[in-house]
């Protein structure tokens, strides 16, 4: 146990959650639900179950072993997870972008840290009556203080946008949907929490087949994201049916309309990084013949999941430095994605232009965010000192 190299970790997982959207900037005229299942299958299925294989021991009688309810219950919140996912989009139509983030992403900091000790009837021994819990807690508070500010940085740039701008980013804003969605988008999201929660009864088995701890964690991600594929397979093929682009795969020949950014119908949960797609999309006039590059979309895609797979990677390994306290990963992993994926729009020039006061909030939303992590990390010190 070492909760300064699970801190490191923590970090390392948000950075690859923040950064896994670079790649896409290479894709050039797929439509979105085509260069996100292609990216996807790397990111649910191929990556996780390379490196499970490779990693650890013996996986297939892992999961052979493991009980039919664990496996049940993990696969399950993949797919709640993915539901999170459907209506995060929703949220973002409803609320605008700054707005929905920060709710959602409250939300789902807030339950994904929180009710796995509950439900555990963990939280009111080793949490609320030790000072290390306390300690803890804190920065979960902290953490949620950070992604308000974010929120209220966001919401000032809104401000500054012209009447147009606005109109275009926020066409259907209505603020009681917004709540509902938001509120139900935040807990589904939190679901990934409850699914690595859930795989509990497979770490244990693959420790005993001569898996490192370190690596423990593996196997189940093979499970969770599984659930997390179906529901994105599912909307992504209704996707194709509906805008007829299930050829792309197949033909580098574009037919039609590749949809802007603000006409597409996304698939995310809050734990990918807070920004918009970079995937340049083009708008073809009738008659053009206008050709995908097919080699560099699929690798640029496959860098992209493979990148996204990494901040899970990183997450259960930052996991089994935290001891009885792992719970508070969750905190340190929605911080560590706000904190690069704010690093990377002030890199981008996201920010550019925009007031003062805008930028202080920024700044603001960076220290604290990133003083979430050293209380949360601080406060797993304490516990493993005690012990």
């Amino acid at each position: 146990m070492n909760p300064a190299l699970g801190v490191f970790l923590h970090w390392l997982g948000g950075l690859a959650s923040a950064s896994f959207y670079v790649p896409y900037r290479g894709v050039k005229n797929w439509a979105w639900e085509t260069y996100w299942l292609a990216g996807g299958f790397f990111s649910w299925i191929i990556a996780p179950w390379v490196l499970a294989l490779t990693m650890t021991h013996d996986l297939i009688c892992v999961l052979h072993e493991a009980p039919t309810s664990s496996l049940l219950w993990t696969y399950a919140f993949g797919v709640l997870w993915g539901l999170g996912g459907l209506t995060f989009g929703l949220t973002m139509r409803y609320l605008g972008m700054s707005l929905g983030m920060a709710m959602v992403l409250g939300y789902t900091a807030a339950f994904g840290t929180l009710m796995p000790p509950i439900f555990r009837g963990e939280f009111s021994t080793i949490v609320l009556r030790t000072h290390s819990g306390l300690v803890i807690l804190g920065g979960v508070a902290v953490c949620l203080l950070g992604i308000a500010f974010a929120g209220s940085a966001g919401i000032s740039k809104e401000r500054e946008m012209s009447t147009e701008q606005k109109r275009a980013s926020i066409k259907e804003f209505d603020l009681k949907k917004g709540l509902l969605v938001a509120t139900f988008s935040g807990v589904m999201s939190a679901c990934f929490a409850y699914g690595l929660a859930a795989g509990d009864p497979v770490k244990a088995i693959t420790i005993q087949h001569g898996t490192p701890i370190l690596w423990q964690g593996l196997p189940v991600l093979v499970v969770v994201l599984v659930g997390g594929f179906t529901t994105n397979f599912i909307w992504c093929l209704i996707l194709h049916i509906r805008n007829r682009t299930g050829y792309q795969y197949f033909s580098s020949e574009i037919r039609g309309k590749v949809p802007a950014r603000n006409e597409e119908y996304i698939l995310e949960a809050a734990t990918d990084a807070p920004a918009e797609e970079m995937a340049v999309a083009v708008a073809i006039a009738p008659g053009t013949a206008v050709r995908a590059p097919m080699l560099a979309n699929y690798l640029f895609a496959a860098l992209a999941g493979t990148t996204w797979y990494m901040q899970f990677f990183f997450y259960t390994m930052g996991e089994t430095q935290m001891g009885r306290y792992k719970f508070s990963s969750w905190t340190l992993h929605m911080a560590s994605i706000i904190i690069f994926s704010t690093l990377w729009g002030i890199a981008l020039r996201e920010w550019k232009g925009t007031g003062g006061r805008t930028k202080l909030l920024v700044a603001f939303s960076l220290l604290i965010l990133v003083s979430s992590t050293v209380i949360v990390g601080y406060g797993n010190y304490i516990g493993a000192s005690l012990r």
